[in-house]
C-alpha cells in the first residue's frame, strides 16, 4: 500500500529540521515503513441502515490515513445496499429468524466466523454500531472496540461491554450513571449521513407515481426483533386500509425482507394488482423515497429518524418501549408517536408537500466530524474529542 505524499513530505521536512540540531540524523523512514504505522479500523456492519451510516465515516477515516477493513452480515438488504452505495465489504454470516435460541446460536456462529476471517489482520480497533458478533469477536480477540448505539433498550450481551460506547447526546444524558467509557454525539445518528444526500426529482415519474397523487411512504415494523410488539401489525393493517382504497393516493410499501414481502403481497393482493400499494423490485435510495412522499407512517425507528431530519412528516407505529431519541423528536414536534387504532384516523394529516422548496444543506454535520473525531483519539489513546465523556 503507498504512503499519501502528506504523510511522506512531512516526514521529509522532520529530517531536514533534525539534521540542523544531530550530528548523526536518523535515516528518513521508507514509505513501508510509514505505511505499516498506519493503525487498522474494523467497521462491521450488521443491518441495513449501518451501511449508510457507516458510508461517510469510513471515507472520512480514509481520507485521514486509516485502513479501514469493511466486514458486513448478509442480511435484510445488506448486500443490496452494500452494491448501491458501491460498498466494499467481506459478507459473514446472515439472518437466522426470529426464534431466540436460533438468533443466540447465530450470533455465537458469525462471532466465529468474523474472528477467524480477521484474527490476521493487525487491528487497532473495532467500531459496529450494535453487532453482538462482532462484539464476541473483539472479546475473543481482545481488541478494543467501540458500539455506537440510538437506541438505549437494546438487548445487550451477559457479560461481556464493549471497550467504549458512543450515542447522541440525548442519550448520554440519561445512560451517563449506567455505562463507564460513554461519548457523545450531537445530533442524531441520521445526521451523520444527510450531507450526502442529493435529491432525485425523477424518482416519481420511474415508479410510476402522478405528480398530484399523495404519497404515502409505509415502513412495516421489525417482527424478527426481540424488542417487537404485536400491536405494531394492528396499527400497520389500520394505516394501509385507510389510504388504499383513496382515489390519488399511492401507498409505497417497502417490506423488510423477502419473507415479509410475500406476506404482504399475500394479504393486499387486489390493492397491489390495482397498483394503489406499489413495492419497489430494486433497491432504491430510501432517503430520496422518503423525500419524494407526502408523509411516512413507519415501524421501524431509523426511517423514522430520517424523514425527521429531512422535515418530511412522519407517523411512528413503533410500539415497543420508546427510547429517548424519539421522545426528543415528539417533543420537538418532529415525530408523531401512533399508540392505537384510532390514532391512525384521526392524527395523521394527509397533506401535499413541495419538496423543491425546501432548502437542505451539503455541509457534514457536526455529528459526523464529532464521530470521526472520537473514533481517532480513542485508536490514537488520546482524550476523547467530545467534550462530555462519563466514566
Amino acid at each position: 500500500m503507498s504512503c499519501p505524499l502528506s504523510i511522506a513530505s512531512a516526514n521529509t521536512e522532520k529530517a531536514e529540521k533534525m539534521s540542523n540540531t544531530a550530528t548523526l540524523p536518523s535515516p528518513q523512514p521508507s514509505l513501508v515503513e510509514l505505511a505499516s504505522k498506519r493503525k487498522k479500523i474494523w467497521v462491521d456492519l450488521d443491518n441495513s441502515p449501518h451501511v449508510l451510516f457507516f458510508r461517510p465515516i469510513i471515507e472520512e477515516l480514509r481520507k485521514r490515513n486509516y485502513d479501514v477493513l469493511v466486514t458486513a452480515r448478509d442480511a435484510y438488504q445488506v448486500r443490496e445496499l452494500l452494491e448501491f452505495y458501491g460498498v466494499s465489504a467481506k459478507l459473514i454470516g446472515r439472518h437466522y429468524g426470529k426464534h431466540k435460541v436460533w438468533k443466540a446460536m447465530g450470533t455465537c456462529w458469525r462471532a466465529l466466523a468474523v474472528t477467524a476471517s480477521v484474527r490476521k489482520e493487525k487491528i487497532d480497533l473495532a467500531v459496529t454500531h450494535g453487532s453482538r458478533a462482532c462484539i464476541l469477536a473483539c472479546a475473543l480477540l481482545r481488541v478494543p472496540d467501540v458500539m455506537l448505539f440510538d437506541y438505549e433498550f437494546a438487548a445487550k450481551i451477559p457479560g461481556i461491554k464493549p471497550t467504549w460506547l458512543m450515542a447522541p447526546g440525548v442519550i448520554a444524558n440519561h445512560q451517563a450513571a449506567h455505562d463507564a467509557n460513554l461519548v457523545e454525539y450531537p445530533g442524531i445518528k441520521e445526521d451523520v449521513y444527510l450531507s450526502r444526500f442529493r435529491p432525485d426529482y425523477g424518482l416519481r415519474q420511474r415508479l410510476g407515481i402522478a405528480d398530484d397523487d399523495l404519497l404515502v411512504m409505509v415502513r412495516p415494523p421489525a417482527i424478527e426483533a426481540h424488542y417487537h410488539n404485536p400491536e405494531s401489525e394492528a396499527l400497520l393493517t389500520a394505516a394501509i386500509n385507510r389510504f388504499a382504497s383513496n382515489p390519488g393516493t399511492k401507498i409505497l410499501l417497502l417490506p423488510r425482507n423477502k419473507r415479509q414481502e410475500a406476506e404482504l403481497r399475500s394479504a393486499w393482493t387486489e390493492a397491489i394488482a390495482l397498483r394503489q400499494i406499489l413495492i419497489p423490485d430494486h433497491v432504491e435510495d430510501g432517503l430520496n423515497l422518503i423525500w419524494n412522499s407526502d408523509l411516512v407512517i413507519s415501524g421501524g425507528g431509523t426511517m423514522n429518524r430520517e424523514a425527521a431530519a429531512l422535515g418530511v412528516p412522519v407517523y411512528s407505529i413503533f410500539r415497543g418501549r420508546i427510547g429517548a431519541v424519539d421522545s426528543y423528536l415528539a417533543n420537538q414536534g418532529r415525530l408523531v408517536l401512533l399508540e392505537s387504532v384510532e390514532d391512525v384516523r384521526t392524527k395523521i394529516k394527509a397533506v401535499h408537500r413541495e419538496p423543491h422548496k425546501q432548502r437542505l444543506s451539503g455541509e457534514n454535520s457536526p455529528a459526523l466530524e464529532t464521530i470521526v473525531q472520537n473514533i481517532i483519539s480513542i485508536v490514537e489513546s488520546k482524550t476523547v474529542a467530545s467534550q462530555s465523556v462519563h466514566g
